[in-house]
C-alpha cells in the first residue's frame, strides 16, 4: 500500500508556472505507475498526465501537451508535475494517483488507479 501527499498548489497569474509534488510513502515506489488528474468545479475529474514506473514513458492530455511535464525521482519517492504557461482553464484541484504494476505501461483511466492523494488546489487568475 502507498500513501500519497500532494503539495505545491497555489494562486498564479495567467502565463505563470507552478510545480506540483506528490510524495509517496513506502519502499516500493518504483513499482507504481503514476498519474496526475484534475477536477474543476462542476466538472468530472479528468486525466492530465501519467508516467511509467521508470519514468521513461509519459503521456499527456491534449489540453496540457507542450505546457506540462510529468517526471519522477524514485530515489525520493516523488512524482512531479511542472506546469508552465498556465491558463484560467487549468484551475482545478489536482490529484496524484498510483497503481501497482509489473510493467512500464502508462495508464490514462482513473479507474485503473488504486491509490489517491488528497489533492492540491491550483488557481490561475486572468
Amino acid at each position: 500500500q502507498v500513501q500519497l501527499v500532494e503539495s505545491g498548489g497555489g494562486l498564479v497569474q495567467t502565463g505563470g508556472s507552478l510545480r506540483l509534488s506528490c510524495a509517496a510513502s513506502g519502499r516500493t515506489f518504483s513499482s507504481y505507475a503514476m498519474g496526475w488528474f484534475r477536477q474543476a468545479p462542476g466538472k468530472d475529474r479528468e486525466f492530465v498526465a501519467a508516467c511509467s514506473r521508470n519514468g521513461l514513458s509519459t503521456r499527456y492530455a491534449d489540453s496540457v501537451t507542450g505546457r506540462f511535464t510529468i517526471s519522477r525521482d524514485n530515489a525520493k519517492n516523488t512524482v512531479y508535475l511542472q506546469m508552465n504557461s498556465l491558463k484560467p482553464e487549468d484551475t482545478a484541484v489536482y490529484y496524484c494517483a498510483a497503481v501497482l504494476t509489473s510493467t512500464n505501461e502508462i495508464y490514462r483511466n482513473e479507474k485503473t488507479y488504486a491509490y489517491w492523494g488528497q489533492g492540491t488546489q491550483v488557481t490561475v487568475s486572468s
